[in-house]
């Protein structure tokens, strides 16, 4: 296959179609189904399981190609408002949270998974959007399905910390204990006019700080996966804004997002794959399937996970912090490698270091969800734009004092 050369904003709109097609063509699209609007994690295997992660980035994508031009605002209108009566009426889940797996028919769970916090989190996330943007109907389910949410059947007493799983057969279990991605949770969850939990739980998960090389006091994750410092800021505008202990979480993802780019020059002997324009070490699938463990320093862990697979979600996922570095990427995975782009964009991953090149064939929603929301943020603002405007993200900013800078602090 050939393809022709792109670069700069041509390419992101480009990867922008590429992943919003995705959201529209792998979901279920027959209005006498029970499952009306899921849409599938992966792109090929497992065809009949919906995320539900990947319904929350879904509805992202009816804003964008609204706005764009792709479809018209009656029909997105109408595709939003009957997928949030899916998930009203007929996905399963727990006190308002739903698990993270559900088959594509029939709503019902699949794989024995969890009920999800993050997972639905993100869905909550972009059914507020929707109702910010479509207003209407639209607007009067999303804020039901929020205020369903009981933010503190999720929560351990005993540490003041969210779980990170649910399962009837096991009970509750794992902690988040230190910072990753669910800043969304402590905004959703202390503005909730139902069930709100108290600011304390955003003092009480821990926030360790490390160097890497040149780049300082960085505010690090488990295994430094740039998803962790993406999925929040793909609906909170966070720029210029920080708390009262003067954390700027912004400030912190483009730090974040340059140390991962400085380990894989680093370590760019070690792995053919890794260099300069190759880096963005994420969750996504490898040779061996899906791996939460691809990640840069600094971490926690060893970062035993790695083996040379990079996923381009890495750095789309990135580019309001890292613009131009992720420019450059982008450019390169998409002129150099013919066999990463597809139908949907930029395929999840690619792997130089597996015996002969690997690439993957897949494309998976939390993926194609980041990269979809983060390019039309950095061009446009459209997504923080219209999510900004609900009050109760306003009121959750301010419950944990994140607010916006001083004029003076800006400028420090």
């Amino acid at each position: 296959m050939r393809i022709i050369k792109c670069k700069g904003k041509n390419l992101l709109k480009k990867e922008l179609k590429g992943a919003y097609k995705f959201f529209i063509k792998e979901a279920n699209d027959n209005p006498k189904s029970k499952g009306y609007g899921l849409i599938r994690d992966k792109s090929i295997l497992a065809p009949e399981i919906a995320s539900i992660a990947s319904v929350g980035y879904g509805l992202g994508a009816l804003v964008i190609g609204v706005e764009r031009k792709w479809i018209s605002f009656p029909k997105a209108y109408e595709r939003a408002n009957k997928t949030l009566d899916t998930i009203m009426n007929h996905v399963e889940g727990e006190n308002g949270f739903f698990y993270h797996f559900v088959n594509m028919e029939t709503a019902k769970r699949e794989w024995n998974c969890e009920v999800s916090i993050i997972d639905t989190g993100i869905f909550i996330c972009g059914a507020i959007l929707v109702g910010e943007y479509f207003k209407g109907k639209v607007k009067e389910k999303a804020n039901q399905l929020y205020k369903n949410v009981n933010w503190n059947w999720y929560r351990n007493e005993r540490t003041n910390q969210f779980y990170m799983g649910y399962t009837p057969e096991k009970g509750f279990f794992g902690h988040w204990d230190m910072y990753a991605e669910q800043l969304m949770l402590y905004v959703l969850g202390v503005a909730s006019p139902t069930f709100p939990v108290q600011a304390t739980m955003y003092d009480d998960f821990k926030k360790p700080v490390t160097d890497y090389k040149e780049i300082k006091n960085i505010l690090y994750t488990y295994c430094g996966t740039l998803f962790t410092y993406q999925y929040s800021h793909a609906w909170i505008d966070f720029r210029n804004r920080e708390d009262q202990n003067q954390i700027d979480w912004f400030r912190n993802s483009v730090k974040a997002t340059l140390a991962n780019r400085e380990y894989c020059i680093e370590n760019s002997e070690k792995f053919k794959t890794f260099h300069e324009n190759s880096w963005g070490l994420t969750a996504c699938v490898g040779p061996k399937g899906y791996s939460g463990e691809f990640g840069a320093m600094p971490a926690l862990s060893e970062l035993k996970g790695n083996d040379g697979t990079v996923s381009p979600s890495g750095v789309a996922g990135s580019i309001v912090f890292t613009p131009e570095l992720s420019m450059e990427a982008l450019e390169y995975y998409y002129n150099h490698f013919p066999k990463l782009w597809g139908k949907y964009g930029l395929k999840d991953a690619y792997n130089l270091d597996y015996g002969k090149p690997w690439y993957a064939k897949e494309c998976i929603g939390i993926d194609k969800g980041i990269s979809m929301i983060m390019i039309e943020n950095y061009l446009t603002g459209l997504i923080w734009k219209y999510f900004m405007k609900n009050e109760w993200i306003q009121k959750g900013l301010k419950e944990l004092h994140i607010m916006p800078k001083s004029k003076e602090a800006e400028r420090v």
